[in-house]
């Protein structure tokens, strides 16, 4: 079942078909958590594939076993997409589930709420979201046209894009926070200060690691090792869906590479609608608009 040029609407946001069906979606929103399950929340092109292998390798106390034999969508598999259920008999029983989702608070809320399961909802510099989103949509055969980077800068940030707004998404899981033990991670931490970060991590999720084993994930989770890794740069998807002959997966991984496409005018543009929409998390993040 291909749906490339199929759109899926639920709760009023647009998914893409390919991977999503009503009936998926659904089932997301009921699924049954269990209080050790560990659950990576994003909007996409958040590095959400870098927080995948690093907890990854935590589990596995740096072993590289598990990271370079199993692809990280059966490792850490999405809870929205249609081939979920066929993947969770396969995971590793003697460590947590770990899943991954792109999904919005307010679907996952009632569900979370039953269970005391471990959120680590990751953000990143929205301009870089939105940069690195401009480009998937040119290799992602699932996804729609939606024109030059001009056309797209206006329609992120109206929310007019598949999986919704930015803002209300990061909001939504911040304000989970009251609830449902959502922790807050960012990609400028994991890239600053990766060492502590992995540290505060293993803290969140009652591990302990050797020095040594700090070593082996900081050097097999840096963009060169993981992009050479089939397991994580899903070069073993076919072209049919994800044409990397048009641009990699894993194309930057580098902070603040929106200044090479910002113009003056979109980057003032940018900030006044996020100034106005963000105003009362600004504090939460890491990251500077200029």
């Amino acid at each position: 079942m291909e749906r490339l040029n199929v759109t899926e609407i639920y709760g009023g946001i647009e998914f893409p078909g390919h991977l999503h069906t009503q009936e998926s979606l659904q089932a997301a929103s009921e699924f049954q958590f269990r209080d050790t399950d560990v659950l990576v929340a994003t909007y996409p092109k958040s590095g959400t594939t870098w927080l995948q292998e690093i907890l990854t390798l935590i589990f596995s106390k740096g072993s590289l076993e598990p990271a370079h034999t199993i692809p990280n969508w059966a490792r850490a598999p999405w809870l929205e997409h249609l081939y979920f259920n066929t993947l969770v008999p396969r995971l590793n029983p003697a460590i947590p589930r770990l899943f991954t989702t792109h999904l919005p608070s307010q679907v996952l809320a009632p569900a979370l709420k039953k269970s005391k399961v471990t959120v680590l909802y990751l953000a990143r510099h929205p301009k870089d979201v939105l940069v690195s989103f401009y480009h998937f949509h040119k290799i992602a055969k699932f996804l729609p046209d939606r024109g030059n980077f001009d056309d797209f800068l206006d329609q992120f940030l109206k929310g007019k894009v598949h999986f919704g707004s930015w803002f209300t998404h990061v909001q939504g899981w911040l304000d989970l926070r009251e609830e449902v033990n959502v922790n807050l991670i960012t990609y400028e931490d994991l890239s600053q200060e990766p060492r502590c970060t992995i540290q505060r991590l293993c803290g969140i999720l009652g591990c302990q690691l050797q020095s040594q084993e700090e070593d082996i994930i900081l050097k097999n989770c840096t963009f060169s090792a993981m992009s050479q890794n089939s397991m994580v740069n899903y070069s073993l998807v076919s072209n049919k869906f994800l044409d990397q002959t048009k641009g990699k997966f894993m194309r930057k991984g580098e902070m603040g590479n929106w200044k090479e496409h910002f113009s003056p005018e979109q980057n003032k543009k940018f900030n006044a609608i996020y100034l106005t929409k963000m105003k009362d998390y600004i504090l939460h993040f890491p990251w500077s608009l200029d």
